[in-house]
């Protein structure tokens, strides 16, 4: 079977986590959420909203992200950080939901948003914009909401960094379980079906 453009975009996408601070337009971000908000949505009402830091906006995301650390953490790490995050990675963006307590809805917003920044991730890619999508322990830090502008009641569910990169910095694949090993296939109906 051809391997389709679709399919070639999956496979040789990769996380980027190294940036060679060539300036990214905030445009080009927008573009980018804009067709990235297509993604599946179990509700009558999309999950997610943004929060992206850029140009001189970094420092605020950089700080905020200083302001969690350990005053060890911080004499150790704030130089780098500081030239990373405001310098090389040209854009910090949030995808925040609504924190509900209802389970159903909570994992739906969560697995819409997932879709949404693997979109972003792919789109992205497209056009050799480089992304990497942090969990980090600030992501669930109050004072982090409180500097970012992450309102009470919501939650963060991925911060993406991103930039352009140089493509002789692109990381190997790490391999992937071949789906056959991990599938159960229900093909007879009844008591008497076998998986195989």
């Amino acid at each position: 079977m051809e391997t389709s453009v679709v399919e070639k975009l999956i496979r040789e996408r990769r996380t980027i986590r190294q940036f060679n601070g060539k300036p990214l337009a905030k445009e080009t971000i927008m573009h980018l959420l804009e067709a990235a908000v297509w993604a599946p949505v179990h509700s009558r009402k999309e999950p997610w909203r943004f929060i992206l830091f850029v140009e001189e906006g970094r420092k605020q995301f950089a700080d905020a992200v200083l302001h969690t650390f350990s005053k060890d953490e911080r004499e150790r790490w704030t130089e780098k950080l500081q030239k990373d995050y405001c310098e090389s990675i040209q854009a910090h963006l949030l995808v925040v939901i609504e924190a509900d307590p209802r389970q159903r809805v909570w994992e739906d917003a969560v697995g819409a948003s997932a879709a949404l920044i693997q979109n972003i991730q792919l789109l992205a890619w497209e056009q050799d914009i480089g992304v990497v999508w942090k969990t980090n322990e600030y992501n669930f830090d109050p004072d982090f909401y409180a500097k970012t502008g992450v309102k009470a009641g919501e939650r963060i569910v991925g911060t993406l960094h991103l930039g352009y990169f140089d493509q002789d910095k692109i990381p190997k694949p790490r391999p992937r379980t071949p789906a056959e090993e991990l599938l159960t296939c229900v093909s007879v109906a009844g008591e008497d079906a076998q998986q195989h």
